[in-house]
């Protein structure tokens, strides 16, 4: 009964390490940070690499980090999101319209497509 039992658990043991080795491990992807942040003219722009852009495209996941100087107001795939002054808000797949709450109508509507 004692060789059964060993001869069990050995099988064991060599089933789970065979299944481990084949499993594949996922690496999740670095979450971007995209910066809107507060430029005249037009109020509010998309922040990359020292220029200032009104639409900008991005792998994602991503995290907006709002420096403008109002809360900013999201429209995209589930539907209005908030982003306060100085905050992130993370943000999936989709195409996104960012404008700032009570905002002018010269100033700049901001479109966000993450894929």
């Amino acid at each position: 009964m004692k060789t059964f039992t060993l001869i069990l658990a050995a099988g064991a043991l060599l089933v789970f390490g065979t299944t481990q080795s084949f499993a594949r491990t996922t690496h999740a992807q670095p979450t971007k940070v995209v910066t809107v942040a507060m430029h005249d003219p037009g109020c509010h722009w998309f922040s990359t690499a020292g220029t200032f852009r009104k639409t900008l495209a991005v792998k994602g996941p991503v995290a907006l980090l709002n420096l403008d100087e109002a809360a900013l107001r999201i429209v995209g795939p589930a539907g209005v999101k908030r982003d306060a002054v100085g905050k992130k808000l993370l943000l999936g797949r989709g195409v996104y319209k960012i404008t700032m709450v009570g905002q002018a109508p010269d100033d700049n509507t901001l479109k966000l497509s993450i894929t």
